[in-house]
């Protein structure tokens, strides 16, 4: 059978018609998908302990998936018990947040007095009837939540569910990848998954240290500058470090707001510089060493993928973007007609040079990733 040839507008047109329909399918399979491809994740980053256990101590493959999702409950029930803590001690000082909150609001009345001469009965009289219109929406905004809350509790289901299903049924799954394909291209297929398992979990692993170690950077920082609910500031700072570029700005915003109701300005200030002072040390040097750059994504590409993730799926959409888009970097990567759009999503070639070494200790050193 001879070869079809098409003109480039025609495979221009199929290209875009296929990431429009592969796009609409995502938005309808939100309650699915996001749960399918957060549980992918999380069972390569515990892959290792179950086959440990299947190994060493002799477990069905089941009974080993079982106790890896089981622990992995545990671990994030106590950093949520723990975060719940520091919150209950917020709420304690309640009060204390809301009269330092109206002095605020009666100085920055004043300086819009003076400054832009609004007198405060205008300025109440706007609040007053912004206060109203929120009202009237209340409903909505508590059906809203109503929503949130119920969808949050059915994918934190699906991704339990999902989590143990794809660790169980790993060889059925792999065994299907390398059947779908032609036999003459299992090796490259094998290989992929290969690179794609060990990249991946080398990358939430290392995502993991550079969470632990940008929260307690930022606990130290913070403590060291005397600011009120370091513990939980940190903890903030360290989990939504997670998410690339908006988390470290949402986590700032979140600390500003706090330390501004309990200590002031000066102290805000001083935070400010702390967050840009750890996060410059977390991206030049954390990055490199915990994380490496075999998943690398260019900026411009991964505030795509977050932007266009935030608007298919929200929060989940924001970090699955980054290890998915390194998953078809791979695949790029290694699959000739589509070595371009590799090319395009990493960053540019730079001359290999000796990998920097920290060292700690006479025994202890921390070696940049490749």
């Amino acid at each position: 059978m001879r070869n079809l040839s098409l003109p480039f507008y025609t495979k221009l047109a199929m290209v875009l018609f296929s990431i429009i329909c592969i796009g609409y399918l995502a938005i309808l399979g939100q309650t699915i998908l996001a749960p399918l491809l957060t549980s992918f994740l999380l069972a390569l980053l515990l892959l290792p302990l179950a086959n440990y256990m299947e190994r060493k101590w002799r477990f069905k493959r089941s009974i080993a998936a079982i106790i890896s999702v089981v622990l992995m409950i545990a671990f994030i029930t106590l950093i949520i018990y723990f975060l719940a803590n520091q919150l209950g001690d917020l709420w304690e000082d309640w009060p204390l947040l809301k009269k330092q909150a109206e002095t605020s609001f009666h100085d920055v009345q004043n300086w819009i007095s003076g400054t832009f001469h609004v007198n405060a009965h205008k300025q109440i009289d706007y609040l007053r009837d912004s206060a109203q219109a929120a009202l009237a929406t209340s409903a909505t905004v508590l059906g809203a939540t109503l929503l949130t809350v119920s969808s949050t509790m059915l994918f934190l289901s699906f991704l339990l569910l999902f989590t143990f299903f794809i660790l169980n049924y790993r060889q059925v799954l792999f065994t299907f990848l390398t059947a779908v394909f032609e036999e003459k291209h299992a090796d490259k297929v094998t290989d992929i998954v290969k690179q794609i398992q060990y990249i991946i979990k080398k990358y939430i692993t290392g995502l993991f240290i550079q969470m632990v170690i940008v929260t307690l950077l930022m606990m130290l920082v913070l403590w060291i500058l005397n600011v009120k609910y370091a513990v939980l500031l940190g903890l903030i700072a360290g989990i939504f470090n997670i998410i690339p570029y908006i988390g470290i700005f949402t986590a700032l915003l979140i600390s500003v707001i706090i330390t501004f109701a309990t200590a002031g300005a000066a102290k805000m200030l001083l935070v400010v510089i702390a967050f840009v002072a750890i996060h410059a040390v977390d991206g030049n040097v954390l990055l490199p060493l915990v994380v490496g750059s075999k998943v690398k994504i260019n900026a411009l590409f991964a505030f795509i993928g977050i932007v266009i993730g935030e608007m298919i799926w929200g929060i989940s959409g924001m970090f699955l973007c980054i290890p998915y888009l390194a998953m078809l970097k791979i695949i790029f990567d290694r699959v000739d007609a589509l070595k371009p759009w590799g090319i395009l999503l990493g960053g540019e070639e730079k001359p290999k040079k000796k990998r920097k070494i920290y060292r700690i200790t006479k025994n202890i050193k921390l070696e940049e990733q490749e």
